[in-house]
């Protein structure tokens, strides 16, 4: 018998990457609720930075990018780089793309992933209590386990971040309804903290202010007819860097480590989507250059003591600190993954060193999405990066 391959996670890669393994006739049993970070932890009316030609979950065969899903629903087509997608409408097509093409997907958790011993292959636990073997395991859990709060700001919750208490992390809120009338302050300058503000704003906040520890942090990008001309288009704009990182990801590998690490944290980084300035400006409050020192909880209201460059610049208080600060590969968080697995992985530049074909040092083990920018670099954070990795993956995949 054909021992299955096991696909845990069940978002854009974690689909696109078990579509590929399909078409190649390999066995897969694809673990995880579909699309749950984007129906689930991304709140309502958010719409997608990501232009609609980079929002297609790569598929081996023709037929199932966005504008097809659009087309087969009868849904608004999103075609120009002027229509922002909303994040709803993005939800549904991973969903419409799980059902043609990741069918039987098995809405369980994976409670643990050992090695055999001496034998080839992994032993997989689920929730159900069903226990069997794989003959490889590929990683792709997305944001899952990964929101990245500031230590300052962890210290003033021991317990945690929590939606409903004095600081919470983005990635905890469906809607900000719950903060109306009251004081919030957002700390983070990216895509993330500048439309959580907006739409805290939109939600009815008295007040919403964005704290970002750099000056002049908080930007927006070029609307499309500002791209400069005479350079190669990518997802992503046109540069002949963001071409490369886009098309050539597997020479990044090849990088050293520092500077791997350097350019997935700063190639396209923190930046607002050029349709986002005209709801921030007047709306919002900005605070730049100050770093946040401490945070305490006082009668219940997180207090902020913030540092600028020429020292001491004071206090801030607020009802509720939203920390939208993204997310950092940490295998501690993939606790899934048994102690001896996790031992053996060779890491690097904040993540597993991977080889290619998305490979780790653990015959058998690959990974995808997020945890495999520090070997693929910054395409790699994006949906678009799927166009990229499943189909070599699957190849690799294929060779064992």
């Amino acid at each position: 018998m054909t021992l299955p391959v096991a696909v845990i996670g069940a978002g854009p890669y974690g689909l696109s990457t078990a579509a590929h393994l399909r078409a190649r006739g390999i066995p897969v049993r694809v673990l995880g609720s579909p699309m749950v970070s984007w129906r689930a932890h991304m709140p309502a009316g958010m719409l997608l930075k990501s232009t609609p030609d980079a929002s297609n979950i790569d598929a081996p065969q023709p037929g199932h990018t966005l504008l097809d899903f659009c087309r087969a629903t009868g849904e608004r087509r999103y075609e120009s780089d002027w229509d922002p997608i909303p994040v709803e409408t993005f939800a549904r097509y991973g969903l419409w793309f799980q059902e043609r093409l990741v069918p039987g997907l098995e809405q369980v958790r994976v409670v643990s992933v050992d090695r055999r011993g001496a034998r080839p292959g992994f032993e997989l636990k689920l929730d159900s209590g069903e226990q069997f073997t794989a003959r490889a395991v590929v990683v792709a859990t997305g944001l899952s386990g990964f929101a990245h709060l500031p230590p300052q700001l962890a210290t003033a919750v021991p317990d945690g971040p929590s939606p409903s208490g004095p600081v919470s992390h983005s990635s905890q809120h469906r809607d900000f309804d719950r903060f109306s009338g009251q004081d919030v302050v957002v700390v983070g300058a990216g895509q993330s903290a500048l439309e959580s503000a907006v739409l805290l704003a939109d939600a009815g906040a008295a007040s919403v202010r964005v704290l970002a520890r750099t000056r002049g942090a908080v930007r927006f990008g070029a609307a499309p007819d500002g791209q400069p001309p005479l350079r190669p288009s990518s997802p992503f704009g046109r540069a002949w860097s963001l071409y490369a990182f886009s098309y050539y990801a597997d020479a990044f590998r090849h990088l050293p480590a520092p500077a791997r690490r350097f350019l997935v944290g700063r190639v396209l980084g923190p930046l607002g989507a050029w349709w986002l300035r005209e709801r921030f400006v007047g709306r919002v409050q900005v605070t730049e250059g100050k770093r946040i020192a401490r945070a305490r909880v006082e009668s219940g209201r997180p207090v902020l003591t913030l540092v600028g460059d020429g020292g001491a610049a004071g206090e801030l208080a607020a009802d509720h600190v939203l920390a939208a600060t993204g997310y950092r590969v940490d295998l501690a968080a993939l606790d899934f993954l048994g102690h001896g697995l996790r031992a053996k992985l060779a890491v690097g530049a904040g993540g597993p060193r991977l080889g290619p074909g998305y490979h780790s040092s653990v015959p058998g083990l690959f990974f995808t999405g997020l945890p495999a920018a520090a070997s693929y670099g910054p395409v790699m954070r994006f949906v678009c990066g799927t166009e990229y990795a499943s189909p070599r993956l699957a190849r690799a995949v294929a060779a064992l």
